[in-house]
């Protein structure tokens, strides 16, 4: 087991600079279990990420996925041990389902044009990590709703935060339907200047709706595991306050806060929570 901790933690310190500092917060076992849980989503998310994409390994993963929920040891660590995490912890295999129909989507159907279609896969991508998270942290049931919230106020950060990012791999999130701008290319955002300022802030609008719904229940996490959740969220408020600053900078650098940042916001947390 302590390998496949190693394993984990190093996928998960190479994913996400602030997820992995925030759970840095965590008491040591749910540490872990947060790392067995982001190394399955991150290991099916670099499959559809890849380029080309690897449409291939996606399916054999899945397909391992299945034959573990099964009950057989397939020999992948990442999937062993999330399926045997799900079960201890008693998530709805029906999120997981949910989590892997999103990231075929990625293979897909690369354009979420409506907010609809962007909720639709937004739900499988993040609302259930929420709910996977509400579970490993051992939450009442009523904290499933904010739970959602946090995920799709944090997806929807990335999708503003990597507009240009997933330009390049051809992808639109963000429900373009609502501006006359035709994609979200730099030419055409550069060309409507106010009409994609507006459009970011009506997207940053949504973020901070969804977020403050979500903080509005962190009473419901103990003390203790607030920490690393509030962490996190402070981080996203960040950045989003840096985009509404200046909406082009997307475009020009990814808007990430440094390892100091976060690390001095858990500190500060950690007194005043």
């Amino acid at each position: 087991m302590k390998k496949i901790g190693i394993a984990h933690r190093r996928i998960f310190r190479d994913g996400s600079k602030t997820y992995f500092n925030a759970t840095r917060f965590f008491p040591a076992h749910l540490r872990r279990d947060v790392y067995v849980l982001y190394a399955f989503a991150r290991t099916a998310d670099d499959y559809v990420d890849r380029v080309p994409q690897d449409q291939i390994g996606f399916e054999e993963f899945v397909s391992r996925y299945r034959r573990a929920v099964r009950g057989t040891l397939t020999g992948d660590d990442i999937v062993d041990s999330y399926v045997e995490l799900s079960r201890r912890c008693s998530f709805d295999p029906d999120w997981t389902e949910a989590f892997l129909r999103s990231m075929r989507m990625d293979l897909e159907k690369p354009v979420h044009a409506t907010l609809p279609e962007t909720l639709e896969y937004v739900y499988g991508s993040a609302e259930v990590i929420g709910l996977f998270m509400a579970r490993i942290m051992g939450l009442e049931r009523r904290a499933d709703r904010p739970a959602c919230m946090l995920g799709r106020a944090m997806q929807f950060m990335n999708f503003i935060r990597d507009i240009q990012e997933d330009n390049g791999l051809g992808r639109v999130y963000l429900p373009i339907s609502e501006s006359t701008l035709p994609d979200l290319n730099r030419k055409n955002a550069e060309a409507q200047p106010q009409e994609f300022s507006r459009f970011i802030s009506e997207q940053l609008r949504r973020y901070r709706e969804w977020q403050t719904e979500a903080e509005a229940a962190y009473n419901l996490i103990p003390r203790k595991l607030r920490v690393p959740i509030k962490t996190a969220g402070d981080m996203y408020n960040w950045t989003g306050t840096v985009i509404a600053r200046d909406p082009f900078v997307v475009y020009r650098r990814k808007v990430k806060p440094r390892r100091a940042r976060i690390i001095a916001s858990g500190i500060f947390n950690s007194i005043a929570c």
